[in-house]
């Protein structure tokens, strides 16, 4: 006898995939549409209504979910210059104690640090000390749910500088210069973690209980196997995400755990690290390290949900609609057997064509229970 599930929508189907259900069909959704792509592609949408108009379930990301609370211990001075098509923003820092200084750089696709704010072992001390506390934007985030309805889901991040103390401390100190501080004075190391890990639990307590949030993102590339070791991941990750998430979970909410890059050779430590769910399930073609997914479900199928998959550059953006509807079905038949399987583009795009999201979606509501 068949099984008979009721049409869900979107956001009763991501629900019941998040808390490893079975839903009526797979869903299937982006991670973090940008706004390159629905200026250049969706004709000026706003994410929301990009779902819509693709057919696709929404995680729709309301950012930034916060701000710093202004304070005069914390002075930025901002100065803009251009450089060819790269937008240069350096900040510099005045506190009571000294200042420091970063630099953000952008053009037409993204942003990113160019120069990191802690340069020295002794700046966490003026950071630590100094650094605004900060607020959860309320109001704007529940008109956003509101606004969302049954489209999908709404996911969040929890400050500073990316969910993850270890990602958290690499965007402020540099992705090598970290590693060799976790050689040559492992104890610093985590003196830094520790105080980034007081500021995102004061957050979590203080500022994201009650939130009108869905999903809670967590971790982040720099805590992927493909860019620190297993060994340094279980001592500087693993005891901190813990802690993080065992926090979320106090004030009511679920935790995706994000590893843009290698996860293979620490899905030990997703396991017992509290999230609910794991992705981004990323194959070699972009940096990740899954080339034999029926192995991830299997490790971690049965107590976490999965999200993610969809190689959104090779499959996405490079491929042909049927190449991408061939792959929604291997993926499915990979990843989505008993349910508790978000199908998702793996991390940011920015040139995937309109026709393969569209065959994208079309061919994840072909993929029922």
């Amino acid at each position: 006898m068949e099984r008979s599930i009721d049409i869900m929508n979107s956001k009763e189907r991501m629900l019941t995939a998040l808390h490893r259900g079975i839903p009526d069909r797979v869903p299937a959704t982006v991670h973090q549409w940008q706004s390159y792509h629905l200026k250049t592609y969706m004709h000026g949408d706003t994410e929301i209504e990009a779902f819509k108009e693709i057919g696709l379930d929404a995680a729709a990301t309301y950012y930034p979910a916060y701000y710093k609370i202004p304070t005069r211990d914390w002075v930025e001075t901002l100065t803009i210059r251009h450089k060819g098509d790269i937008t240069i923003t350096d900040h510099l820092v005045s506190t009571p104690d000294g200042e420091l200084s970063y630099q953000i750089s952008s053009n037409k696709f993204t942003s990113w640090y160019s120069e990191n704010l802690i340069k020295d072992y002794g700046d966490i001390y003026i950071f630590k000390k100094h650094y605004p506390r900060m607020a959860i934007k309320r109001k704007e985030l529940e008109q956003y749910y509101t606004l969302l309805g049954d489209a999908g889901i709404a996911r969040c991040g929890i400050p500073s500088f990316q969910g993850g103390c270890y990602q958290a401390a690499q965007v402020l100190y540099g992705t090598e210069k970290l590693i060799y501080a976790c050689y040559d004075n492992p104890e610093w190391v985590h003196e830094f973690l520790n105080t980034l890990l007081e500021r995102k639990l004061e957050y979590i307590d203080e500022q994201l209980r009650y939130a009108k949030v869905d999903l809670v993102e967590t971790g982040g590339g720099g805590s992927s196997d493909t860019v620190i070791s297993p060994a340094f991941h279980k001592e500087f990750c693993e005891p901190y995400d813990r802690k993080i998430h065992d926090a979320i979970h106090r004030v009511g909410l679920p935790v995706v755990y994000h590893t843009c890059g290698g996860m293979m050779n620490i899905m030990d430590c997703i396991l017992v690290n509290g999230c609910d769910a794991s992705e981004t399930l990323s194959p070699p073609e972009i940096g990740g390290n899954i080339v034999d997914g029926a192995k991830v479900k299997e490790k971690l199928g049965s107590k976490l949900a999965l999200i993610g998959g969809m190689d959104q550059i090779t499959i996405l953006t490079n491929g042909t609609p049927k190449q991408v509807k061939d792959e929604v079905k291997r993926l499915f038949k990979v990843y989505g057997k008993n349910g508790g399987y978000i199908m998702s583009a793996c991390d940011h795009f920015f040139e995937v064509p309109v026709d393969n999201l569209k065959a994208y979606a079309e061919a994840a509501k072909e993929c029922v229970y």
